[in-house]
């Protein structure tokens, strides 16, 4: 299957990986797939938004080529992909790693994360 995106015009792929960024909630989530993948009961619980609030910000982060998604049994496990979909996403990622990790909102979350156990908060 051939990507799609190799075609699309350079100005049209660049707009649609900075809207992506556009949003705080989606650059949280972006950080806190820096330090694990997760699902997104995970990132509701995380976030403290609702479930299609959080399904609308990944949509758009996919479509970005900044996140994935893979199906394990009963979970959907989202994950920060390896940029290869457009140079533009590989950037941002690559920077991102190092960008806002003395924001204190981004800390208070690296905080909260090792506390969320999909088992206890999904149900399933």
């Amino acid at each position: 299957m051939e990507n799609t995106r190799s075609k699309e015009p350079q100005m049209k792929e660049f707009i649609r990986v900075m809207k992506a960024l556009s949003d705080p909630n989606r650059v949280k989530l972006l950080k806190m797939l820096q330090r694990k993948s997760m699902c997104v009961c995970e990132i509701q619980a995380a976030l403290d938004i609702s479930q299609p609030t959080v399904s609308k910000h990944l949509k758009i982060l996919v479509d970005a080529g900044l996140v994935d998604y893979k199906k394990d049994g009963l979970w959907v496990n989202y994950f920060l992909t390896d940029g290869s979909s457009s140079p533009y996403a590989a950037s941002i990622l690559g920077n991102l790693k190092h960008w806002l990790e003395e924001d204190e909102e981004i800390q208070n979350l690296n905080k909260k994360l090792p506390t969320i156990n999909r088992e206890n908060i999904c149900n399933r």
